[in-house]
């Protein structure tokens, strides 16, 4: 009955098709009984299971329901979930402009850093270049969606993009959004920070310095 709610029908309407379809057809006051609803309340119930398409009457003298198959009310509300998810959607795309492009956005701790960093991994529809921690890259290649092309290096022996006692992380995903991440070797000389931009020039800039890293002759 739980699951029946959630699809929109009362404690009622639940228990009421819940006994219809134990007892194949039966007089109202019998549902009522089967049901445990009070007798004042079955017919009306009833008659919004029949306007739900959940029963039909099957007999006047006397007055009898049937239950009808749930399967069409399942895929109606199934559309009419998927309706409401669209129009959604739609105000949402309305009120949620998109970022501008030579925007940057500052991130603070190192919760933020990651999430924004797994957040673009998953959303990766074409290819995806990491560069930094080993670990943290084989984490993010991990969640890497299926059919994406990753480009993974380290950042030994090219020009520093941190100070000392900072370890930096580059990730840039279908050549539209990009994150320059810092984490510190020393907690206690602070927090991890880095940005995220849409930035076209800052993300090919990043595409470039990977790939000179992944081009780069191991030792």
């Amino acid at each position: 009955m739980i699951h029946l709610q959630a699809l929109g029908l009362t404690e009622y309407e639940a228990r009421a098709y819940t006994a219809l379809l134990a007892l194949g057809r039966a007089v109202p006051a019998r549902v009522a009984r089967q049901a445990g609803i009070p007798r004042p309340k079955i017919y009306e119930t009833l008659e919004r299971l029949e306007g739900r398409g959940l029963a039909a009457r099957v007999g006047q003298n006397p007055l009898e329901y049937a239950p009808l198959s749930a399967r069409e009310y399942l895929a109606r509300a199934r559309r009419s979930f998927d309706d409401r998810l669209d129009a959604l959607d739609r105000d949402l795309s309305r009120l949620t402009p998109e970022p501008a492009p030579e925007a940057v956005y500052h991130l603070y701790g190192e919760a933020a850093v990651r999430a924004m960093l797994e957040d673009l991994t998953l959303n990766a529809r074409r290819s995806l270049v990491l560069a930094g921690d080993t670990e943290l890259a084989e984490r993010l290649e991990r969640l890497t969606p299926r059919g994406v092309h990753v480009r993974r290096a380290g950042l030994t022996g090219l020009p520093p993009i941190a100070v000392a006692g900072q370890r930096a992380f580059l990730l840039a995903r279908d050549g539209e959004a990009a994150v320059v991440a810092h984490f510190h070797d020393d907690p206690a000389l602070g927090e991890a920070h880095g940005v995220h931009t849409h930035n076209p020039v800052i993300v090919h800039l990043i595409e470039g310095y990977v790939e000179m890293a992944a081009s780069r002759p191991t030792k």
